[in-house]
């Protein structure tokens, strides 16, 4: 099942959704990954300083570890190909224009953007402006 590549079609088809609850970044070396997957982090990712978690805020501050500040997490509701050209930038472009800065995840079928907590709403706005606007 491939997903959207068409550009156009993928910028009007955005949909947002915000996720529920705040999420940080926070690293362990990675020869530990085995005592932190239990706090059930939603993304990992293997860096050679160390293992990147992203996991709620709450599972980070039980378990002691030095973390970013408060993230929310938009996901993009279309089923959008890994092979997809510009969809990308055009989000960052929106958020850039409103000064929210962005760290974006692609995962198979949905990307999903970590926003700071408190800029939350102004970014689901500006994404939903920019698929509006290109329908």
């Amino acid at each position: 099942m491939s997903g959207v590549t068409d550009l156009a079609t993928l910028i009007a088809s955005l949909d947002p959704a915000l996720v529920e609850g705040e999420f940080v970044y926070a690293t362990v070396p990675p020869q530990e990954m085995q005592n932190y997957l239990k706090l059930q982090p939603i993304g990992l990712f293997f860096e050679t300083e160390g293992l990147t978690l992203i996991l709620p805020r709450q599972a980070a501050e039980d378990a002691g570890l030095a973390a970013s500040a408060p993230l929310r997490c938009i996901t993009m509701r279309v089923h959008s190909s890994l092979e997809a050209v510009g969809m990308t930038a055009a989000i960052a472009a929106a958020l850039t224009q409103e000064g929210i800065s962005a760290n974006v995840v692609a995962a198979y079928y949905h990307d999903h953007i970590f926003i700071p907590a408190a800029d939350a709403g102004r970014a689901v706005d500006a994404i939903r402006a920019l698929s509006a606007a290109s329908r």
